[in-house]
């Protein structure tokens, strides 16, 4: 069945990869490919009105929509139309064998009326309730608990210039809803509230996503190499995960801010399972045992890329450049030594990571990170993303943060064992990659890029007026 998947109008890269990763989650393996889309017609490729057939039934679409962050609702459609008239047609020639099951007389009901970029007065709404009487309705009405939820949803044009998608012309839809998104989980874990947090905190809606995306639930165990204040885990480990975190910094892993205000106090807050273990660990100079292979079902991360905060790994500039020896912690001083580190850039960062992920994710485990993009290179269409041979890229997604650059949430799956042949090919395209973006992915580089005056940030308030306000894609 084709349901009318409605979602927030968000972060519209996001929506589509976020449901195809629950159908994984909830269907099992391959559900996610088995995902078909498709616009209704005249809508914008950006409209929060999508059409979409899932492999499964009702069950499948009522737990991906009670998951999702990004879904309002699903509803099985009974009809739409341009006008009411069209839509009465349309409910007209629904099947009755699809419809009468939900009008009996012990089933209570209640319709409701949204829409999108427009307000619908209370009046205006009573009438539009009123017009469905050739619905044939037997039910009791009830507005605080019904069995049953109808929706009213209208799009209409509301104008340019206004930051939402062009609308061709008037769509109302009605059907019945299947699942609807519970988000009040965003105010409870919102960081504003939070005990512990750092100026590189992962918001909570963002946090939440890349755990959907890591398919994280009960007896899966996530790793997040650059664990910070924790707020990945802390996502991973509401939805029911295991979870463990590494850092360069003892400061952040041991101390925190005291004894009521560290990583562990967040998980004592929002009464969750503590993570088993957190590391002080270099993703550069990983601390696994030979041979260790294969133990975590997702890696979830958000890697420094030198913006707001820059990466770093053990060593200092003069060890690693040879002017003093490798040194031993006297045992007298090891409680509170603070190891010497040196600057960390994207492109070792990125291939430690990948790396990493190949050795140790199970074959079928996510790894989900955040990966910086210079928007002038998007834009020529040069934009390519880090490879290895024991990973299928499933989905990027772009979340525009400036105009000089954005970052690009990728979700790969892991294909293939690790094995010293992978390990050399892993090598090559690192290298190559790394040749094709040396521009920018060495120290300081993307933050020189990001923050340095340009000549097309001066440009008159009348020439940036001029410009459509949308900033989606038009089609």
């Amino acid at each position: 069945m084709w349901y009318l998947c409605v979602f927030y109008h968000r972060l519209l890269d996001y929506r589509r990869p976020e449901v195809q990763s629950l159908a994984e989650l909830f269907g099992g393996p391959g559900a996610g490919d088995a995902v078909e889309w498709r616009m209704p017609e005249n809508h914008h490729e950006d409209s929060p009105f999508h059409l979409v057939r899932l492999p499964g039934d009702e069950r499948l679409a009522a737990q991906i929509a009670n998951r999702s962050l990004l879904v309002k609702g699903i509803y099985e459609l009974w009809g739409h139309g341009a006008t009411y008239d069209e839509l009465e047609k349309a409910i007209r020639e629904y099947p009755d064998e699809r419809k009468l099951p939900y009008l009996t007389p012990e089933s209570s009901f209640k319709i409701v009326v949204d829409s999108f970029g427009k307000v619908i007065s209370f009046e205006e709404q009573n009438e539009i309730i009123k017009g469905f009487t050739y619905i044939p309705f037997e039910g009791r009405v009830n507005l605080k608990k019904p069995d049953i939820k109808f929706f009213v949803l209208e799009t209409d044009d509301y104008g340019s210039q206004n930051g939402l998608p062009p609308v061709v012309q008037k769509t109302v839809f009605f059907g019945r809803e299947v699942g609807a998104a519970d988000r009040h989980l965003l105010p409870t874990y919102q960081l504003k509230s939070r005990k512990y947090i750092g100026p590189t905190a992962m918001d909570c809606e963002m946090a939440f996503l890349m755990a959907n995306q890591g398919l994280a639930r009960p007896g899966k165990l996530v790793y997040d190499p650059f664990v910070g204040t924790g707020s990945i885990l802390v996502a991973a480990a509401h939805f029911g995960a295991m979870t463990m975190g590494a850092d360069i910094d003892i400061r952040v892993v041991r101390d925190g801010r005291g004894p009521d205000c560290n990583i562990w106090s967040n998980f004592e807050q929002y009464k969750l399972p503590e993570p088993l273990c957190v590391l002080r660990a270099d993703n550069n100079l990983p601390p696994w045992r030979p041979g260790l292979k294969e133990i975590f079902d997702a890696i979830i991360c958000d890697p420094p890329y030198g913006v707001r905060a820059g990466g770093r790994k053990s060593g200092g500039r003069k060890l690693l450049k040879g002017i003093i020896p490798p040194y031993t912690v006297p045992d007298e001083k090891r409680e509170n030594h603070i190891p010497s580190t040196a600057p960390y850039s994207l492109a070792e960062c990125v291939h430690d990571l990948l790396h990493l992920a190949a050795r140790m994710l199970v074959v079928g485990g996510r790894l989900v990170f955040f990966y910086p993009m210079l928007r002038e290179d998007d834009a020529a269409g040069a934009a390519k993303f880090p490879e290895h041979p024991c990973f299928k890229l499933v989905s990027s997604c772009e979340q525009i943060l400036s105009l000089r650059y954005s970052r690009v949430l990728l979700t790969m799956v892991k294909v293939g064992p690790y094995t010293e042949e992978v390990e050399r090919m892993g090598e090559e395209r690192h290298q190559e990659f790394r040749e094709n973006h040396q521009k920018w992915m060495e120290e300081g580089n993307l933050h020189s890029a990001v923050f340095s005056p340009a000549e097309h940030d001066k440009k008159s308030e009348s020439d940036r007026g001029s410009k459509p306000k949308y900033r989606g894609k038009y089609v």
